[in-house]
């Protein structure tokens, strides 16, 4: 990564008088994102900005608890002197870093049951990640079809179409591959666990082998739906 990807400039544009935030790489995008910034993309820059229709004293606070997420997890910031501060703040794994940590967990997979237990967690059907999208998807549709727009219906429409027959069709195949791995009992042909060791043929006796532990790690716990009213 790139010295200039752990850097920041939070200002207050002198000819607009946005508050925008340039540099930083993935993750600091999504700090910003969490704590209010909107991210923008043209053709030839990305920056973030602070929502429109906020006052001078609410800008100022979304900016300043962004400089203290940002700094608080290693990035240096350079910021007006309304947003500056020293504070600090714990910084958790987020829910879809949890859920990549599935990706992660899958690429390292020996066997068709590792896998298997992989898929389960996106296709658990109480609890699992597919099933609670598909509650994420049915809560954005019912939230716009009590705005009062004229599009709002319509977008309440394309999103009751995705947690239903769109999201049903990923989750059966999903479903099907994952109870097609858990009857295979079989190890992956080119993910053969490395016995961390060195051969006895090997002249290098010192060498210690650099390949990662394959062991799973534990799965994210799984974060139980949010009881609707």
């Amino acid at each position: 990564m790139a010295l200039s990807d752990r850097h920041i400039d939070l200002r207050r544009d002198p000819h607009s008088g946005e508050v925008l935030a340039h540099g930083g790489d993935p993750e600091a995008h999504s700090i910003l994102q969490r704590n209010g910034f909107i991210h923008v993309r043209r053709l030839h820059e990305q920056y973030h900005r602070a929502p429109t229709g906020l006052g001078q004293t609410a800008e100022e606070t979304l900016a300043t608890a962004a400089v203290c997420a940002l700094r608080s997890v290693g990035y240096r910031v350079v910021c007006d002197a309304p947003f500056d501060t020293d504070r600090h703040t714990e910084h958790y794994l987020p829910l879809g870093a949890q859920v990549a940590a599935l990706a992660d967990n899958l690429q390292r997979a020996t066997t068709t049951q590792d896998a298997a237990a992989v898929l389960t967690e996106l296709t658990a059907a109480h609890d699992g990640v597919l099933a609670g999208l598909g509650q994420v998807l049915s809560a954005v549709a019912e939230f716009f079809d009590t705005l009062d727009r004229d599009d709002d219906r319509h977008t309440a429409a394309t999103f009751r179409a995705l947690a239903g027959h769109h999201l049903a069709i990923v989750a059966t195949q999903l479903h099907r591959l994952r109870n097609e791995l858990a009857d295979r009992h079989e190890d992956h042909p080119a993910r053969r666990p490395c016995p961390s060791a060195v051969a006895d043929n090997e002249r290098e006796a010192s060498v210690h082998c650099p390949c990662p532990i394959t062991t799973l790690p534990p799965l994210p716990p799984a974060t139980p739906p949010a009881r609707r009213l």
